[in-house]
This record gives C-alpha cells, sequence and structure tokens, in this order.
C-alpha cells in the first residue's frame, strides 16, 4: 500500500498538522471539515508556520509553497471517494468516529485504509462498526503535529497486519518515528506518562515534600523538563483527572495507575492550573512555576560528619566527594551529623537496625545528587540542627539542597523506578517493544532517558530494591515488580533483552 492520496477529516489542531505533513512528503491532502471556514483558517495555519520555516532557513519557499498546493479544501465528505488512506481527526467521541467511520465506508474504495488520530478511545471499539474492521488502525500523533516527531501505529485485534506495515513506512516517510503497538488503553505514551504524574502526587499525598521541591528535585537533579505537579498545572486537572480515572478503570483498578485522591479533590474546588490562575501553583504573575533553590555563598562551616564505607547505608566515593573534602569522622558518636544513603528502606528503619542517634542521622539520595542538586532526607526524629548544618556544607559549594520527609526510594529514585517498572509491564502484555517503548517515551514525553535505557544505567537490581522497599513499607500493590524486571534482574540481562527462545 503507497499512500498518496490522502484524506484528513477535521481540520483542527490536529487535523491540519496531519495534512502538513502528509503534504511536505509529497502526498496529495484533501482537507474536510463540517464547520464552514474551518478548512480555509487551516490553510492559514498551514501558511504561517511553513512561512516560520522558511525564515528559520529550514525549507526553501518553494517547498513551502509546494506543501501548500498540496493541500486541497474538501467541500463534502463525498470529495475523498478516491483516497488512498483516510484519517480522522474529529472530537473525541466514539459515537462521532463511528458515524463518520460509517459514512467513510460507504464513500470509499474497498481498498482505502481508515485510520484514527484518537489519543484515548479504544481502536477496536471504533472499528466494531465497520463492516470492514481489518482497514482499520490507529495513527496516533503528539501536537504540534509537524514537531513531535514520533507517532503511534495502533493494531486492534481484527487489523490486517498489512495495514499496520503500510502506515509505519508512511510514518517514516513524513519524518516520524513510528511506535507500532496493539491496541490497549493509553498505548504506548500516555501509558507510559501514567507512573510519573500518579506518583509525584502520591509522594504529595504522603507529605514526603511539597509541590515545589518535588518539582525541582525531578527537574535539577533527575533532568525532567518540569516537575509532575507543574506539568498538571500547564494541562490542567480538568483533563489530567479524568485521563487518570479513566486509565485506572480501563485497567479494572489495577494500583498501578490508581490516582491520589486529593487530585479529584482539587479539580472539584476549581484549582485546575494556569487556566484558572491558581493550582499547586499561583499564576497570577507573569513568572509561574516553581523556583530553582539557589545555593547561597558561605564559608566552608566546621561540621563534623561521619558516614558509612560498607552496610546498608554505606555512602559512595562520589557522594562523599560532594562534602568538599570534609574528613570522615573515626565513629559516628564524634560527629556532629551521621550521613547515610540507605537503599534498601526507609531512613528510619536503617537506623533502628543500625543503632544510630536519630536526632543527628540524615540521608542523601545516592542515585540522583550531584552539582546540580542534593536530596537529603530525614527521620521524624532528625534535628532541624542536624539540617541546617549538612545544608550549609553542600551550600558552601553551591549545591542547591532539597530537603524531604522519610520515604523508600527518596523523590528521583522513586518516580524513575516507577516509569521503568510501568515501562516493563507494557513490555511484559506484548502492547509494545522495548526499542519502541523508550523512542517512544524520549520522543513523546520528553524524558531525560528512555525507561529501559534508564534502567539498564541505575541497575536493575537497584531498580528491584527501590521497588521492593516500596512494596514492603506500604504493603501497596502499585510497587508490585513487573516480572520482565525481575527475571532480567536476576538473570543479569539487559532490560532491552528480549526473550531468546520467542
Amino acid at each position: 500500500m503507497g499512500f498518496q492520496r490522502i484524506g484528513v477529516v477535521g481540520a483542527g489542531a490536529m487535523g491540519l498538522g496531519i495534512a502538513q505533513v502528509c503534504a511536505a512528503a509529497g502526498c496529495s491532502v484533501r482537507l474536510f471539515d463540517v464547520t464552514p471556514g474551518a478548512v480555509e483558517r487551516a490553510l492559514d495555519t498551514v501558511k504561517k508556520d511553513l512561512s516560520h520555516g522558511v525564515s528559520k532557513g529550514k525549507l526553501s519557499q518553494d517547498e513551502a509553497d509546494a506543501t501548500v498546493a498540496r493541500i486541497v479544501p474538501a467541500r463534502e465528505l463525498q470529495d475523498l471517494s478516491d483516497s488512498d488512506l483516510v484519517v480522522e481527526a474529529i472530537v473525541e467521541r466514539l459515537d462521532a468516529k463511528q458515524d463518520l467511520f460509517g459514512a467513510l465506508e460507504a464513500i470509499v474504495t474497498p481498498d482505502c485504509v481508515l485510520a484514527t488520530n484518537t489519543s484515548s478511545l479504544s481502536v477496536t471499539a471504533i472499528a466494531a462498526t465497520c463492516k470492514q474492521p481489518q482497514r482499520v488502525a490507529g495513527w496516533h500523533f503528539f501536537n504540534p503535529v509537524p514537531r513531535m516527531r514520533v507517532v503511534e501505529v495502533i493494531q486492534a485485534p481484527r487489523t490486517n497486519p498489512g495495514v499496520v506495515d503500510a502506515l509505519v513506512e508512511l510514518s517514516k516517510r513524513i519524518g516520524h518515528r513510528p511506535v507500532a503497538t496493539s491496541d490497549s488503553p493509553g498505548f504506548v505514551v500516555n501509558h507510559a506518562g501514567r507512573a510519573f504524574v500518579t506518583e509525584g502526587l502520591k509522594l504529595l499525598s504522603e507529605r514526603v515534600a511539597d509541590h515545589s521541591v518535588i518539582d525541582g528535585i525531578l527537574r535539577s537533579c533527575a533532568g525532567f523538563r518540569m516537575g509532575p505537579l507543574e506539568l498538571l498545572d500547564l494541562t490542567g486537572l480538568d483533563v489530567s483527572v479524568p485521563v487518570m480515572e479513566s486509565i485506572h478503570s480501563q485497567y479494572y483498578g489495577d494500583d498501578r495507575y490508581r490516582p491520589a485522591v486529593l487530585a479529584r479533590t482539587r479539580m472539584v474546588a476549581g484549582l485546575l492550573g494556569r487556566k484558572t490562575k491558581q493550582g499547586f501553583y499561583s499564576h497570577d504573575s507573569a513568572k509561574e512555576g516553581p523556583a530553582t533553590i539557589a545555593a547561597a555563598p558561605v564559608g566552608t562551616p566546621n561540621v563534623r560528619v561521619w558516614w558509612p564505607v560498607e552496610g546498608p547505608g554505606a555512602v559512595s566515593s562520589n557522594v562523599a566527594s560532594l562534602l568538599g573534602g570534609i574528613t570522615r569522622q573515626p565513629a559516628p558518636d564524634h560527629a556532629d551529623v551521621i550521613l547515610l544513603a540507605p537503599t534498601t528502606g526507609d531512613l528510619s528503619t536503617t537506623i533502628g537496625a543500625m543503632a544510630l542517634g536519630a536526632a543527628r542521622t540524615v540521608a542523601i539520595d545516592p542515585y540522583f545528587s550531584g552539582p546540580s542538586g542534593v536530596t537529603l532526607m530525614t527521620s521524624p526524629a532528625t534535628s532541624s540542627t542536624t539540617v541546617d548544618a549538612l545544608r550549609a556544607l553542600f551550600e558552601a559549594r553551591q549545591i542547591p539542597v532539597y530537603v524531604v520527609a522519610d520515604s523508600p526510594g527518596y523523590v528521583a529514585p522513586r518516580v524513575v523506578a516507577c516509569i521503568i517498572n510501568l515501562a516493563c509491564e507494557i513490555a511484559q502484555q506484548g502492547i509494545a517493544s522495548p526499542a519502541d517503548i523508550d523512542a517512544a517515551v524520549r520522543l513523546g514525553l520528553g524524558y531525560p532517558a528512555g525507561p529501559f535505557e534508564w534502567g539498564d544505567r541505575l541497575g536493575l537490581r537497584t531498580v528491584l530494591e527501590i521497588l521492593q522497599a516500596l512494596h514492603k513499607t506500604f504493603g501497596d500493590q502499585r510497587y508490585r515488580p513487573s516480572p520482565w524486571l525481575v527475571r532480567r534482574a536476576t538473570l543479569g540481562l539487559s532490560l532491552a533483552a528480549p526473550d531468546r527462545a520467542a
């Protein structure tokens, strides 16, 4: 199937973007919308976007003109009758999409492929009322289409594999990275993205830290573009909460997808985010979102520190080097501050096991602490004097400090471990390949690394330890490790390694 004549139904942001990238790849595109003037407005938007590209030197004026010339307004649905492929990008309502596909089947040729750009509905359900469900597939883009160069190609149970192969090839032609996936709630990108926001909300509801500290750690220490609470303010809780609840429901209440109660409470209260000027942050001023915690220049304080070099709370030499050459005391009794880095439990449990002075003991995140920021974790018994003394040591080296309450996995390791674990479950269910999952997460969600890449970098046993500590502490099934992760950690394999007997 070599798609050359493409029909696009729906001239909103997604439809015009799909039309633009297909036309830029040399396809003839007919664009239809039931709203009067919508197609003309869409063409104006495409022209402006292409003109911007010309001004930036990304394409020539001739290329821009040729792209616009390949997009022809369709006055009625019948004008799409000779299309090789018709893509719908209309309202996210199952009945509307089913009605449209029924109308298209009465118009197009028997071998015309019908694709839906749905982001949340079941492709299987959309195809269920079609006379030829084998020609129906999902082709899910992300906004803005010309810049978000990843697309999910979704195969429903009755979709002809040849249709998927053809859409994969067309995706490559238009310059997008195709991610082949089976039909399932959230597909790959929205499915994989559940761990980031749900775990951020869980940390907030446990009062591990306030919203700005959680976001600051995940941006400064882990490298995310924005934190989960900042992201929720951007998308709006009125959008995000129904999606979280829908995916949780579609997976029959699986605890991995369970939203925090406070999300719905805040939504009902109207604290939606930027659109209401008040969410987790206040958006009344020009400056929005969390401010990075700045380290204040001070002289190096005289603080005596002891840390273990082996055992459950051992601090590595790399982490100890952040203290700026502080000499390790010979014993904990000689120290003002006891610094631990537990990986198999929370700080309170580790203090009890090691019989240390709780008021003088602080933990440091051993995985995501560095010059861009360190996370210090306190127990309920840690004194503020101890925290202030240790904070001063890092601030003397211009290292931002984030302080959180006791939690297995701190903040960044806990969130990243949950992302990795959910990606492993996606692979375990055969929804997509590890390579496609990594690409989808990097390109579709903008994470600093793909989950399998991240897991191999951290070490599978480390990820497993974090999840097991969370599971033991909370007794919550949301933290149960995926068999995909457990088996590969046990055998010393890469997360991306396929089953050799498969």
